[in-house]
């Protein structure tokens, strides 16, 4: 009777496995086949079906992105509207998570729900009152104009708040009992333990902001402040496009976010999943 009952149990896991491998193909063939393509000479590019001699691949693609202009000076800027934007989205996400989590005051479920309805308005809507803001600042056309208006996030905020609400209650009360401050149980308590959730969080915020085209295409004139998405839409042309230079310049692109999620994927899969089961 065991062995029967297990059978169906083994099938239905080769049948996951077998769906998340679909899955993977699907989403993993088109980011290979620009890798692949990137490094094809133009003559190679759209031959069908394609040639996968390692004795084709080229560096031509590559040394014509270095050549459309200072990609070292774009991809330095991407660097710190990412890491400066993320930065500030973990320790404003963290404090506001840890506020709504752990004290009580008036009017904190009305305030954690405003901040869920945030996810509810769509970009498009913000983008005006948001510009005017920055034109009355002084911040168009400046890096710090597209690192802080996306950096609190209602998303980050979200996650930190489950997360820490599994925190037991005794561990604060017992640093309190010790004489800690309110900032010490923060720095001491709550960040240590919430290294799973501040990781995804730092995740989805380098990706968000390192991707991010849009916004900074509003805020952004000087070609010396462009980033690298700015720039890479520049090699689309009005009639032409080179695919091959296209191909090269977001693969670069994507390198970074690679290196990132490799190096912390860990936390990401913890945080991630224990900020979305606690209530």
């Amino acid at each position: 009777m065991s062995i029967r009952k297990k059978r169906p149990t083994e099938w239905r896991k080769v049948a996951y496995d077998c769906c998340a491998l679909a899955a993977c193909i699907v989403f993993l063939v088109p980011v290979l086949w620009s890798i692949f393509s990137a490094f094809q000479s133009p003559g190679n590019l759209f031959v069908f079906p394609p040639k996968f001699d390692p004795r084709l691949f080229t560096l031509i693609n590559f040394k014509t992105v270095f050549g459309t202009g200072d990609v070292a000076r774009y991809a330095m800027n991407s660097v710190i509207v990412a890491v400066s934007s993320s930065a500030i989205t973990v320790v404003a996400s963290s404090m506001a998570g840890f506020a709504l989590a752990k004290y009580r005051f008036l009017g904190r479920q009305f305030i954690f729900l405003l901040i869920i309805s945030v996810l509810l308005v769509p970009l498009q809507v913000l983008m005006v009152p948001v510009f005017l803001i920055l034109k009355t600042l002084g911040w168009i056309n400046s890096l710090i104009g597209i690192i802080i208006p996306p950096a609190a996030t209602a998303t980050g905020t979200f996650m930190m708040r489950q997360f820490i609400i599994g925190i037991p209650d005794e561990l604060l009360e017992a640093a309190r009992i010790d004489g800690a401050s309110h900032w010490k149980i923060y720095l001491r308590i709550i960040l240590p333990l919430s290294a799973p959730v501040l990781g995804a969080v730092g995740i989805l915020s380098f990706t968000w902001r390192w991707n991010d085209y849009l916004w900074p295409l509003i805020v952004i004139n000087n070609q010396q402040n462009y980033t690298l998405q700015l720039s890479l839409a520049n090699l689309v042309g009005t009639n032409t496009v080179e695919w091959g230079t296209l191909l090269a310049y977001a693969t670069m692109a994507m390198v970074p976010v690679l290196v990132v999620f490799l190096c912390f994927q860990r936390y990401f899969v913890k945080g991630s999943l224990a900020g979305g089961v606690k209530g």
